[in-house]
């Protein structure tokens, strides 16, 4: 998308009088470059002016000024200047013979423009057209699946992944209340519950964090049926960089109550329609390579820039909550901690075995070290090598007396918010098998075992209620129904149980099996992650198999 470029001037500045920079104690003229930041009202301090995609930097002081050592005789440079709430600039063909430079910056937009049209991720004039493998990377990761996953649109509607639906929630009459749920009529076939199916009248906001450039304008009135354009693409690449500030709460440090996505959120979409008005993209490059248009937002390097769609509330109860665990971690540390951004978005940004050096190549962009390249690939529970890395697993095991005992440690090694985190349908499974050398099952005799909603059946179908070993997941319960777990949290909820792990911490179970009666025992001991309740992924025909984060098998002598 093509605009008028910001005017940028390259004059001499007289080297002598009051408004030359002083060159005391400074390199040589031959190995610098001096000059003045200003925008439309004067000399501008603290603007960042930077050799282009090197390290070689300098602020601007009290008066605007600047002195860039580190250039080498007959080396001609582009220069970049930037500072919050401005345009990056650039000058460019810069020798240290150059100067003093006058460089202007502009402001960006304060309001928002409600008749913009997002730009796709892919097609003709798209994101991919200039950032084909950043377009990539950001396709594999769950936010460009944020409409389409069948997961969400089943639980929305209240259908399987078939269409097929489930009755209209029965109602009743309470005092005091109002209108409130009944459970399902068990005569009637069930495909699992659905937000349409208790709110048939209205949108909700689940859009507002699962499709926010629909939901920005309409963030209680966004069907997710209903979707077109590059909306279709969830939360795509155009709305992100157009997040100009989060809203949140001076006194908590988090999204006030009942404000989830969009609605803690401040977007400046671009008024493109005078020969002036350029395009506006947020990012966390102050010497990008575009003639306009762009802005850094240190922002989108911090990780309160994820608040607003990872902490939401609902009826009183909070629900997703990732940002606020990482709030209360060690993580959230300045000093010592890491952002959600350093581990779900970080560089190198690798494709196909190779870590990028260019975001636009062949289309303006620069050679730069891996390390200014964030991924795009927004890592998460969609990825299962990151889930394993996150998470360790330790068992023993001993023959003592007539018994075998066993001892489990889990520790949530990496992640910087509770493991599992988010969705309260996510959860983890310790399974602990002990056999005689024939594969029968040993007695337990002590310890515990795997709650009725890990699924009563065939064990190795997932079915392992009952088993030896320890859930580790937030409960919800349905105040009207008493549904439990439940993961309608649209409706009244309360918190039952909550044993996720908390970052760095770690958990440590014991069982006990007798002794087989001949030869050795043989105890397995498997971690699970699985994305919903077996029940649930029955009703809905979701194919989510088990994700096995560890395991170890151990051997006891008789």
């Amino acid at each position: 998308m093509k605009s008028t470029p910001i005017i940028v001037i390259l004059v001499a500045i007289a080297t002598t009088g009051a408004g030359s920079p002083s060159v005391e104690g400074l390199p040589p003229a031959g190995s610098r470059v001096t000059g003045i930041v200003v925008d439309a009202e004067g000399p501008v301090e603290g603007a960042t002016v930077r050799v282009q995609a090197t390290v070689n930097e300098t602020l601007t002081n009290a008066e605007g000024k600047f002195v860039l050592p580190g250039l080498a005789g007959g080396e001609t440079v582009t220069l970049s200047a930037w500072k919050q709430d401005y345009y990056c600039s650039l000058i460019r063909e810069v020798a240290a013979t150059t100067g003093p430079l006058l460089i202007r910056l502009e402001r960006y937009q304060t309001s928002d423009n409600p008749a913009y049209a997002w730009i796709p991720p892919y097609g003709d004039k798209s994101c991919s057209t200039c950032h084909p493998a950043v377009a990539a990377l950001w396709a594999k990761g769950a936010h460009s699946r944020s409409v389409k996953n069948s997961r969400f649109l089943s639980m929305y509607n209240g259908t399987d992944v078939e269409g097929n639906r489930s009755p209209p929630t029965r109602r009743r009459f309470a005092k005091d209340y109002g209108s409130v749920p009944l459970l399902p009529d068990p005569r009637l076939p069930y495909f699992g519950p659905g937000f349409k199916l208790d709110f048939p009248d209205i949108a909700g906001n689940c859009a507002s964090c699962h499709i926010p450039g629909a939901a920005v304008d309409a963030p209680y009135g966004t069907d997710p049926n209903r979707v077109a354009g590059a909306d279709v693409n969830g939360i795509h690449c155009d709305y992100c960089h157009k997040i100009a500030t989060v809203l949140l709460d001076h006194a908590t440090g988090e999204p006030y109550p009942n404000r989830p996505g969009v609605l803690s959120q401040d977007i400046r979409r671009p008024f493109l329609e005078g020969p002036a008005s350029p395009q506006l993209f947020f990012g966390t490059l102050d010497d990008p390579n575009a003639e306009s248009g762009d802005a850094c937002l240190p922002l989108l390097s911090q990780s309160r820039f994820c608040a607003p769609c990872h902490f939401a509330s609902f009826w009183g109860v909070p629900v997703y909550n990732s940002f606020g665990e990482w709030s209360a971690s060690p993580y959230s540390d300045p000093l010592t901690g890491k952002t959600c951004q350093q581990c779900h978005m970080p560089s190198p940004s690798i494709l196909e075995g190779k870590a990028l050096t260019n975001l636009a190549p062949g289309n303006g962009g620069l050679e730069r070290e891996p390390a200014a390249i964030h991924a795009h690939s927004d890592l998460g529970a969609s990825d299962d090598e990151f889930l394993r890395d996150a998470i360790s697993l330790r068992a023993s095991a001993s023959k003592e007396r007539d018994h075998v005992e066993v001892m489990v440690t889990v520790k949530n090694e990496k992640a910087g918010h509770h493991y599992p985190t988010d969705s309260p349908l996510r959860h983890l499974l310790l399974v602990v098998e002990a056999k005689d050398r024939t594969g029968a099952a040993l007695d337990q005799v002590g310890g515990s075992k795997l709650p009725l909603w890990a699924g009563v059946g065939d064990a190795s179908r997932g079915y392992v209620a009952g088993l030896p070993g320890q859930a580790y997941a937030k409960i919800l319960e349905e105040s009207w129904t008493g549904i439990s777990p439940t993961g309608a949290y649209w409706n009244s909820v309360r918190v039952v149980s909550d044993n996720r792990l908390a970052a760095l911490a770690s958990d440590t179970t014991s069982y006990t099996f007798r002794q087989p009666a001949a030869g050795d025992a043989q105890v397995t001991v498997t971690l699970l992650f699985r994305r919903a309740y077996i029940a649930l992924m029955d009703w809905k025909g979701w194919d989510t198999p088990d994700i096995v984060l560890a395991k170890e098998i151990l051997h006891v002598p008789r």
